[in-house]
């Protein structure tokens, strides 16, 4: 392959490649603000000019500067078999500095309020690459604040006017709301009159923003960067699969952001996906088991409420009934493996069925018309595919329910069914149970595993607080079929437990051979914990059709360690 020397290291391209891609793919460092992987080149911050030498044809391929030595944007610069790129030498560093000046005189002093204050690359190039002092004496000029749309606030004294934004607008989301008004100094990010910064996609700005102009007003003021830990997780509310960063502190959750997967999400994330996650800390969360006690749901510890719910669903059994098993396809694969095997146990004619699958609209790619765009999916579940998949492996290959077919199975319209218990799982982000299916429950013993509050609560027997995917690992399947697995980004709230751990207590609970609630407890104790890696091992022994969840499940990559630009010495 044809090779390019940067700053001494030499580096394999493709041809039609830049000069500032290669060198951003082999770890050698440019400084850049305008560029980005997913906009067209502009190259407006002139930051990334270097020195470009390449063999002359015309002169026995010696080497001779490019344009007479003028430096030359490394973003928009064609790599070339032979070529030498400095970026260290003392013209490249004399525009950097100059470049840093520039875009400091009217920039405000504020990065001790500024939300971006720790991620900013200003603050990092201006320590890498600008002067020590400012040789500005003159009046900055100032400028105003601005309401862009419902998430989104500009602070247009901090902007650099690297249009990443606007390209994004205009290339990406094809809403094209943001515009570049003014001339000079008076240059400026701004709406065109009466249109918001309002589509699907309105928050990835804030991402592109390589500065504290454009910021999330969700995060405003919120936390500081330095204070919050990265988990790689995936979209845990659509079809997606998008790949994301869970950003917390102290067990609580203050944003999403995207992980860039170019097979998957490429470096954006919906709107909905950024801020559709906070009912991992709703109030209206389940915290405690509960269990009915002459007729009145009350509060339990898990050893009762996991008695009642072995004792009703078996005792359904016993008496000729069938045993239904709902498995929400907000669950992963882990999970809905654990309950299908549990109702097995129970029942080895229980019926297992698949949740329902919320849609909401139709799916939508951008841009427009791409087939290889970021797409948004109208289907509301993240794991559709991957219960069914697990729960057919279980069944032998068929007789898996859909939600629809399930209630027939529960007797709606004829009243008339032979299921005699029913395990429910919810964990949806919101209400989800429809009239059909709490009509449909009526004298059946029901278990209820959910984690928000609703109107199934009243309807069930025994209810067991569930656990979120932030609080839990395992893996999804998204709508292109890919198995992506996730981390476990912070504790379960109090009280609660993941699905997979309530499956695996009930199955050692049941197990036990004593009798009554201390027997019953002590297995509780001897339960193993949930491991998710451990359930897919255990997935792919007991059934081959589920081999490929060691095989094929992609892993977030391990993110190496950032080292601290300064030296430190031990006093």
């Amino acid at each position: 392959m044809p090779k390019i020397t940067i700053n001494g290291v030499v580096r394999e391209f493709k041809p039609g490649q830049m000069i500032l891609q290669v060198a951003n793919e082999g770890a050698v460092d440019i400084p850049q603000y305008c560029y980005h992987d997913g906009l067209s080149i502009v190259a407006s911050c002139r930051i990334c000019l270097a020195e470009v030498w390449a063999p002359n044809p015309r002169n026995n391929n010696a080497l001779e500067p490019l344009m007479g030595g003028k430096l030359m944007p490394t973003c928009q610069t064609p790599c070339s078999d032979g070529m030498v790129v400095y970026t260290d030498s003392p013209k490249s560093v004399a525009n950097q500095k100059a470049v840093m000046e520039y875009l400091l005189i009217n920039h405000p002093l504020d990065c001790p309020v500024c939300d971006q204050a720790g991620e900013c690359t200003l603050q990092d190039f201006s320590y890498e690459y600008g002067r020590g002092v400012s040789r500005f004496e003159e009046q900055k000029v100032k400028q105003p604040k601005k309401d862009l749309g419902p998430h989104v606030y500009l602070y247009s004294d901090r902007c650099i006017m690297c249009t990443r934004c606007v390209r994004f607008t205009r290339e990406v989301a094809g809403s094209s709301e943001l515009m570049v008004a003014g001339r000079g100094n008076k240059e400026e990010i701004d709406v065109f009159p009466g249109q918001a910064l309002d589509n699907e996609l309105s928050a990835n700005v804030v991402d592109l923003c390589p500065v504290g102009a454009l910021l999330d007003k969700d995060f405003l003021f919120a936390q500081r960067v330095w204070f919050l830990k990265r988990t790689p997780s995936i979209d845990g509310i659509t079809a997606s699969g998008d790949n994301i960063f869970i950003e917390h502190n102290e067990g609580k959750v203050y944003r999403i952001k995207p992980r860039t997967n170019p097979a998957v999400n490429k470096w954006w994330i919906t709107d909905e996906v950024r801020y559709g996650w906070k009912h991992v800390q709703s109030d209206a969360r389940l915290r405690s088991p509960m269990r009915r006690m002459h007729g009145v749901l009350t509060e339990s510890d898990y050893s009762r409420a996991y008695d009642d719910a072995i004792a009703g669903m078996e005792g359904a059994v016993r008496s000729g009934k069938r045993l239904l098993v709902m498995v929400s396809p907000m669950l992963s694969c882990e999970e809905a493996y654990l309950l299908g095997t549990l109702a097995r146990a129970i029942d080895p004619r229980a019926v297992l069925a698949v949740g329902p699958v919320p849609m909401k609209g139709e799916d939508k790619t951008f841009p427009a018309g791409d087939a290889n765009g970021f797409k948004m999916y109208a289907e509301k579940a993240p794991n559709a595919r991957g219960v069914r998949r697990v729960l057919e492996a279980i069944a032998g290959g068929s007789g898996v329910q859909s939600f629809e077919e399930s209630l027939r199975s529960l007797g709606r319209g004829s009243g008339s069914s032979d299921i005699g218990a029913v395990l429910l799982t919810g964990n949806y982000p919101s209400a989800w149970a429809t009239d059909d299916l709490i009509n449909s429950l009526g004298g059946k013993f029901v278990t209820l595993i959910d984690t928000l509050g609703s109107s199934l609560v009243d309807a069930s027997s025994v209810v067991l607080p569930g656990a979120t995917w932030m609080e839990k690992s395992g893996c999804f399947e998204n709508a292109r079929n890919m198995l992506q697995h996730f981390e476990q980004a912070i504790p379960v709230i109090e009280m609660a437990k993941s699905e997979g751990q309530i499956a695996m207590d009930l199955a050692a609970h049941r197990q036990h051979d004593g009798k009554g609630v201390s027997g019953r407890g002590a297995a509780h104790a001897s339960a193993r914990l949930f491991n998710a890696a451990d359930v897919r091992r255990s997935m792919a022994d007991s059934h081959s059709t589920l081999s490929v969840f060691l095989t094929d499940v992609a892993v977030p990559a391990t993110g190496s360690l950032a080292e601290a630009d300064m030296q430190v010495v031990e006093l």
